[in-house]
């Protein structure tokens, strides 16, 4: 089990750290030199690289973080703009890498093979894009939460912005969330489950949010057209300055930024239930409800989304104040390398079904089971006992 972070005599050891999240959106910027300087073809895919090869590694040999804010400084971490231009600056840097990837999508100088290779990149800014959308999406300060909207415009997935702040944390680690993953669930079912649900859901939301307000769909406060509308004035921005050639590997690396995102999703709850109060009702999230890892280099680049039992437990707590909690359930690794495991679902259970079964103590009940394996995975464990 990994550490658990102890409150620190610093108000932030990782204060200079911030800024590297910003690497993840300037990846974006780096294949053409790289290449250019080197000959070497394979940096078209330096976003994939680094996410899924350099980022584990380093995790590997740096480790955890070790060290949580302390009560006493929780006010002045909260107030720092310092921490909030850390997230603004991820914009302008992702919309530049984007530009100059279109430009090279519409030439004729890259092979077919570089350029997806420069769209899987594209593709995982986006993902990691969603993520700082994520974190201004939180806030209750206007102009965050409309750069929360257009962190969103590059993946199409502006609906994300409902969905996850009034319906994944309302009904996380429960069965009714499309994007809680369950135990003996697939990352390939889970995926198609999370992203149909998780529009669905947006939906009904936003239009039973409108009702409320007595406006219809086509309004112009509706979130989710606000959201799409830039998704569009963006794409279509791109389509007229370099071609109609360009809009496949703007579509292509939208779908890539997605399916991150959701397989993300799979990790941060796989198998996790909350209890159920006498009444019926399930309990408020707590720490225990969420898959936390305190991986030093994964936490800076994702701005501590891996401290994300913390999160759901407080939910308006910035990032720089996010905390690592001995009741929370710890993964074997940070997200960069989990995704990896993810993808290969023999794997992936043989490392994180046991996990979720000593979570709750060999009591499968109270896992989040796949309705489908429940029968079995029970006739299992009465055979087993």
């Amino acid at each position: 089990m990994q550490s658990v972070g102890k409150p620190t005599g610093s108000l932030d050891p990782k204060r200079h750290l911030w800024v590297l999240g910003l690497l993840a959106p300037a990846s974006a910027l780096l294949p053409s030199q790289l290449v250019t300087h080197t000959g070497l073809a394979f940096f078209w895919w330096i976003g994939p690289i680094i996410v899924l090869i350099v980022i584990p590694t380093l995790d590997r040999l740096i480790g955890d973080d070790g060290t949580n804010p302390r009560d006493e400084d929780y006010e002045r971490l909260s107030n720092d703009r310092y921490y909030r231009w850390c997230t603004y600056l991820f914009l302008p840097i992702q919309l530049i890498g984007l530009i100059i990837a279109s430009a090279m999508w519409a030439g004729d100088d890259l092979s077919l093979a570089d350029k997806f290779g420069l769209a899987a990149t594209l593709g995982f800014v986006s993902g990691i894009g969603i993520n700082a959308a994520h974190e201004l999406g939180h806030r209750v300060e206007h102009l965050e939460r409309w750069l929360a909207k257009v962190a969103l415009a590059q993946s199409g997935y502006g609906h994300f912005f409902v969905e996850h702040n009034r319906g994944h944390h309302v009904r996380v680690a429960t069965p009714e969330d499309p994007a809680s993953a369950r135990l003996g669930e697939s990352l390939w079912e889970f995926l198609p489950r999370s992203v149909i649900g998780g529009f669905r859901s947006a939906v009904a939301l936003e239009r039973e949010r409108l009702g409320r307000l007595g406006k219809r769909w086509f309004d112009p406060r509706n979130h989710i057209l606000q959201a799409w509308a830039m998704t569009l004035a963006l794409f279509a921005t791109l389509t007229l300055l370099f071609g109609p050639q360009v809009l496949p590997w703007l579509l292509l690396q939208a779908v890539i930024g997605a399916a991150l995102l959701e397989t993300v999703n799979y990790v941060e709850h796989y198998g996790l239930l909350r209890e159920r109060r006498a009444n019926g009702l399930y309990r408020r999230c707590s720490a225990r409800d969420s898959w936390n890892s305190d991986r030093l280099v994964t936490n800076v680049f994702l701005f501590h989304l891996q401290r994300h039992s913390d999160h759901h437990a407080n939910p308006g707590r910035r990032y720089q104040t996010l905390r690592s909690s001995a009741q929370a359930p710890q993964l074997p690794a940070g997200y960069a390398t989990m995704i990896v495991l993810a993808a290969i679902p023999p794997l992936w259970r043989s490392v994180m079904d046991k996990r979720v079964l000593a979570h709750y103590e060999g009591d499968i009940t109270k896992a989040n089971v796949l309705p489908r394996k429940r029968r079995r995975l029970l006739a299992v464990r009465r055979a087993v006992a």
